[in-house]
């Protein structure tokens, strides 16, 4: 966890220079076969809320193409978060860990 100089809290920043924001033309869907892996889910939140909100998230595909990504929720508790995108995950039939969402959370508040 960092801290910026605004004193805003960040999980898992992008490294500087990054250009991970640039290359998406299409939005799939989570369980499309498809997608072989969730490259960043940013969470949005301010201190004393009980929420995240989805800001946006990205994945490739299995031919590489870079893509939006569509998530059942636009929102997400911050007490169990990870059961939350679990149960979401079972029930449209996707691998969470598989996709490596958990891998590439990253979270501002």
């Amino acid at each position: 966890m960092t801290t910026s100089t605004y004193g805003v809290q960040e999980l898992n920043p992008l490294p500087k220079g990054s250009n991970i924001h640039s290359g998406q033309k299409r939005s799939i869907d989570w369980d499309d076969p498809e997608l072989k892996e969730i490259t960043r889910l940013r969470l949005l939140s301010d201190p004393g809320l009980p929420w995240w909100d989805v800001s946006y998230c990205y994945g490739e595909t299995q031919d590489g193409e870079a893509v939006n990504v569509n998530l059942p929720f636009a929102q997400l508790p911050k007490k169990g978060m990870r059961r939350a995108i679990v149960l979401a995950a079972k029930k449209d039939g996707v691998f969470a860990k598989g996709l490596r969402i958990f891998d590439n959370l990253s979270t501002l508040c």
